[in-house]
């Protein structure tokens, strides 16, 4: 009789113990604090649980944004580079179709184009992604970085400054 009661106090507390779910707030902290420390896959797998455990909450889009700057930048040792940075395009891209509606769509969707261009140099997929922006967000204070972007897509610094100094004269 005592081993039963064992084995169902050992079973209650062990449910109750995983039924304890962190909210999304304390998941989005925990992701900054590990990125903080630099224990970036901690990191990812925090703010990817938030996405997976809490998809309609008003964190997620802030959480695919912090995931897609880890990508971004390169911040997991065994992603190559271009994976890593086609990861960033695809979660940047992902705020925007996701939840069009928040704040961090507008952003989303540019930093999809910026990397497409500046970092994949795939400059037919950015030139689509800046004029998309341009098209949805007319009124946004990243339309004009935007257009920037598309007419100086693939020059070089030097060529930019050429550019602009004929543009002058």
């Amino acid at each position: 009789m005592k081993t039963a009661f064992f084995i169902v106090s050992i079973s209650i507390l062990l449910i109750a113990g995983c039924s304890s779910k962190k909210s999304s707030n304390e998941l989005l902290k925990d992701g900054e604090k590990l990125t903080s420390e630099e224990k970036f896959p901690e990191a990812v797998a925090s703010y990817q649980k938030l996405i997976d455990d809490y998809p309609k909450d008003e964190l997620a889009p802030e959480a695919i944004s912090r995931l897609a700057v880890i990508y971004q930048n390169k911040l997991l040792q065994n992603i190559p580079e271009k994976e890593s940075l086609q990861k960033a395009v695809e979660l940047f891209k992902s705020i925007h179709e996701k939840y069009p509606d928040s704040k961090q769509a507008p952003m989303g969707l540019f930093m999809a184009g910026f990397v497409q261009a500046n970092e994949l140099k795939d400059y037919d997929a950015a030139t689509e992604t800046y004029k998309l922006f341009i098209k949805l967000y007319p009124d946004h204070e990243l339309k004009l970085s935007a257009q920037q972007e598309l007419n100086n897509m693939g020059l070089t610094p030097e060529e930019i400054l050429q550019k602009n100094i004929a543009r002058q004269k």
